[in-house]
């Protein structure tokens, strides 16, 4: 394949993932701007309910990142029957990870929501659109693990059309139930869980099709499942160190102060912003690499190696200039405070000078996982934490604050966290023992 061939291969899987991966948090947007008409407690319910649903969301990613390598090695070695059940033994896991959860989840509301120490009304709308929430949990996951299925099978186009429709469907029910029928935040709730369904029934109909075409079981088979959730465990390991560090980062911001709060939430949410197009790029590397090995094309696949990793130093460069040229008004856009917006200007300038380290750092991770390289990313995803906590506790030993103490904070994350899991990654790959990982 020659260079351009390559690039457009990039771009003709990540532009749509990166479409698929913003309509996403579209969901929980629109939420909020029907369900805060109906007044504060609402509003401040959804923001507790919303939290737990993300924090469980995000751990359960890993169904999607397990999914997709898998499918493209079977797929990449001719073999695309083999591919769809594989991927059809993820989604079977998802209902049942899914299923359990929600259980849990319905009965522990009431707990999790009191750890917030809401007022009784906020809890009460917490509790509400929770509970109700939870039996959308198992249309998530299974969500997830056939978007890792088509990825797979190097089709992000459908996922995007699917989240599209999902998301003007969720706009639609949610206006309906809530003001239509005047069932308030239950009705958000509702509607969220009905659209979710019903982005599995077309996702059911899709997989449907692809596996008469290719003579793939419908049922669960238990080595597949078996394979899926070991590859998967190891990716939950990996997201649970990632949240730990995400969570200690913003429990030292909140013993700094209130305002350096407020001012990480800023720099946090550019940084997530930048990380949905470095996402797609992740995305795309994932089912190249695993297409390529399947193939046993190691030179094709170190050809994508390099040439998704020059795709996300470069674009890091361009975001980093975008944000340091911006790092002065970013502040006001956000708070339209000037203490606020001077506060954060120099730690956004540190997140501009680190973003090509993260474009390098983002696509490595979908190198790695579309080897099957779990249980390395794993590992890794602990030690990286060995240098970072030791330097968080010492920002909050010394009191600094003010803008130094959230450039410090900055300095921490992007410098150093980041940083490690740069060379972690950066010194796996010089080799080729991350090929053979999933052998």
């Amino acid at each position: 394949m020659s260079t351009p061939s390559l690039n457009r291969e990039i771009l003709r899987l990540s532009v749509p993932a990166l479409g698929a991966l913003i309509a996403e948090p579209l969901f929980l947007i629109v939420d909020g701007a029907l369900v805060g008409h109906l007044g504060t407690a609402p509003l401040a319910g959804l923001g507790i309910a919303g939290a737990v649903l993300q924090t469980i969301v995000g751990l359960m990613v890993f169904l999607a990142y397990s999914t997709t390598p898998a499918v493209a090695r079977r797929f990449g070695a001719g073999k695309p029957g083999d591919a769809v059940s594989v991927g059809i033994d993820g989604m079977w896991l998802a209902l049942a990870l899914g299923a359990v959860l929600a259980v849990i989840g319905v009965v522990t509301a009431p707990w999790t929501v009191s750890l917030f120490g809401a007022s009784d009304a906020v809890a009460t709308e917490a509790r509400t659109y929770l509970t109700i929430s939870m039996w959308g949990l198992p249309a998530m996951l299974i969500v997830f693990a056939a978007t890792g299925l088509l990825r797979g099978m190097q089709d992000t186009v459908t996922p995007l059309w699917i989240a599209g429709l999902g998301f003007g469907a969720n706009a639609l029910l949610n206006l309906l139930f809530i003001y239509g029928l005047g069932w308030g935040i239950a009705g958000s709730a509702f509607g969220t869980v009905v659209a979710q369904w019903g982005m599995v029934g077309a996702y059911v109909l899709v997989v449907r099709r692809l596996a008469r075409r290719h003579g793939a079981s419908l049922r669960a088979q238990r080595d597949g499942i078996r394979g899926t959730a070991r590859s998967g465990g190891w990716l939950f390991l990996r997201t649970v160190s990632l949240r730990v560090a995400l969570l200690a980062t913003v429990g030292i911001a909140t013993g700094i102060g209130t305002a350096e709060l407020a001012g990480w939430q800023i720099v946090y949410t550019i940084f997530s912003t930048a990380a949905f197009a470095l996402d797609a790029l992740a995305i795309a590397a994932q089912a190249l690499i695993g297409k390529g090995l399947g193939a046993g094309d190691e030179r094709q696949v170190v050809r994508v190696l390099r040439r998704t990793v020059a795709w996300g130093a470069w674009f890091g460069v361009v975001v980093g200039a975008l944000v340091a040229a911006a790092s002065g008004v970013l502040g006001l856009v956000f708070t339209g405070d000037a203490e606020v917006a001077a506060l954060v200007q120099p730690a956004l300038l540190v997140l501009a000078a680190a973003q090509p380290i993260a474009g390098i750092v983002f696509v490595l991770d979908g190198v790695l996982m579309g080897a099957g390289d779990a249980r390395y990313l794993a590992v890794v995803g602990v030690l990286n934490l060995v240098p970072f906590l030791p330097v968080l506790w010492i920002i909050s030993a010394t009191g600094v604050g003010g803008a130094a103490g959230l450039t410090w904070l900055a300095v921490a994350f992007f410098g150093v966290y980041l940083v490690a899991r740069l060379l972690t990654l950066g010194w796996r790959v010089r080799s080729d023992r991350w090929m053979h990982a999933a052998a």
